[in-house]
């Protein structure tokens, strides 16, 4: 009996953009789980002191996670998909890693020497990341159900924080918070896909990919 070839799990962030030839006998691993892994786990955390589950005197644990995760790993995936010639995830995974690394820079460095409204300064940034994730979800709408989902609800996420960090709502932040949990469920769940798709060879968890013209062919995607 002939043994079968594994087969090739797609990344679940790339987009009809996504065009790589690979040389004979190169097999890059897929960047896109741990990019969704780093961002999943650091929202998670963040967000939980965000909807005031835990105490906010704890808040300094978030640090050391973005810089390392959710900035250094996430920013190193985004590099590796640009190799694998997927722009969107590039795109996604470079700048959600520099925001991470913004948001422990700010934080470590800069926020004491914010002058006059703190609130607007800090809902400023935040409108402006709301923006880029707002036509990110655009671009989702040709990579898969899942990432569409996590870029739908991180939109909204920075839209509440945004809103809150303004007016000083915190009862704003709070739902914030709860709608970043939803993203961090959301991510993890794609990026538990990819791996469990991938170590098993076969489609064990969907996530609907939206490419035009895309098919399913013995578990594997294909555009």
């Amino acid at each position: 009996m002939a043994a079968t070839a594994p087969v090739q799990q797609r990344d679940p962030t790339a987009g009809t953009s996504a065009r790589f030839e690979a040389p004979a006998g190169f097999k890059p691993a897929d960047p896109g789980p741990l990019g969704l892994a780093a961002f999943a786990m650091t929202t998670f955390v963040l967000s939980m002191f965000n909807a005031n589950l835990v105490s906010e005197k704890g808040t300094p644990v978030v640090l050391g996670l973005a810089l390392a995760y959710g900035g250094i790993v996430q920013l190193l995936a985004g590099m590796w998909e640009f190799r694998t010639g997927n722009t969107f995830g590039a795109v996604a995974f470079s700048s959600f890693g520099a925001f991470w690394i913004s948001f422990w820079a700010l934080n470590v460095f800069y926020a004491k020497d914010i002058t006059g409204n703190v609130g607007h300064a800090v809902g400023l940034y935040l409108w402006a990341w709301a923006i880029f994730t707002a036509y990110m979800t655009v671009a989702a709408l040709r990579v898969s159900a899942a990432v569409l989902l996590v870029f739908a609800l991180l939109t909204a996420t920075f839209v509440l924080l945004a809103i809150g960090a303004v007016g000083a709502h915190s009862t704003v932040t709070h739902w914030g918070g709860y709608i970043g949990l939803a993203t961090a469920v959301a991510a993890w769940y794609a990026s538990f896909a990819a791996v469990v798709n991938s170590t098993f060879a076969r489609t064990v968890l969907p996530v609907i990919p939206l490419n035009v013209g895309a098919s399913r062919r013995g578990g594997e995607i294909e555009v």
